[in-house]
């Protein structure tokens, strides 16, 4: 029986496209993309996922405010989710929701964890960072998410070679291309077909 597989978004949805399309081309085999989960209204992720035939929710903190991990996790769970995919989510989970999915909410961070993350770690400030300090190597992290932003166990890593003249916004494209849309699907078919 396939999983259920929630994905929570806060904008384009490229990581969420990156994910429709494993499921379309068989890399997702044991899971299936039920709701996708936006907490901004009008945001390009919700389009992607009804073209793709995907149910969609908008949840928002200002609507919800201190309640919204809750409610969060009242919709996932009616809807009897497995696993849930952080995909761009550009929002801190809780207690409510991590309580909801123990070891079963998966999140990508454009950079190779330990380096560059946790509060404040974000978008392109991940890449600004990482041309700053000069490394020579970046990539990206699948990794569960615990109470500590970015410090779940790490289930997956690639690594990325930073070039020469790099700005932020292409290293973000090479990160996202060469590594974020490969280990995100095959980490999430590695749980699904694990639980």
């Amino acid at each position: 029986m396939l999983k259920k597989i929630a994905v929570l978004v806060s904008g384009g949805g490229t990581n969420l496209q990156a994910l429709i399309d494993a499921q379309n081309s068989g890399i997702i085999k044991s899971g299936e993309i039920v709701c996708v989960v936006s907490n901004k209204t009008g945001v390009y992720a919700l389009e992607r996922a009804a073209n793709a035939g995907i149910e969609t929710a908008v949840i928002t903190k200002k609507e919800y405010g201190e309640s919204f991990d809750e409610k969060l996790a009242e919709y996932l769970t009616e809807r009897k989710v497995d696993v849930v995919v952080l995909a761009g989510f550009l929002a801190i989970i809780k207690k409510p929701l991590l309580d909801a999915f123990p070891d079963r909410i998966v999140n990508v961070h454009p950079s190779l964890i330990p380096s560059f993350c946790g509060d404040g770690f974000y978008g392109l400030k991940v890449h600004e960072a990482a041309l700053e300090y000069g490394v020579k190597v970046t990539g990206a992290t699948v990794h569960f998410v615990n109470e500590i932003t970015d410090g779940g166990k790490i289930i997956m890593q690639k690594a990325v070679e930073i070039q020469d003249g790099d700005t932020p916004e292409v290293l973000q494209k090479r990160v996202m291309e060469e590594a974020e849309w490969k280990i995100l699907p095959e980490a999430v078919e590695k749980l699904c077909s694990s639980l």
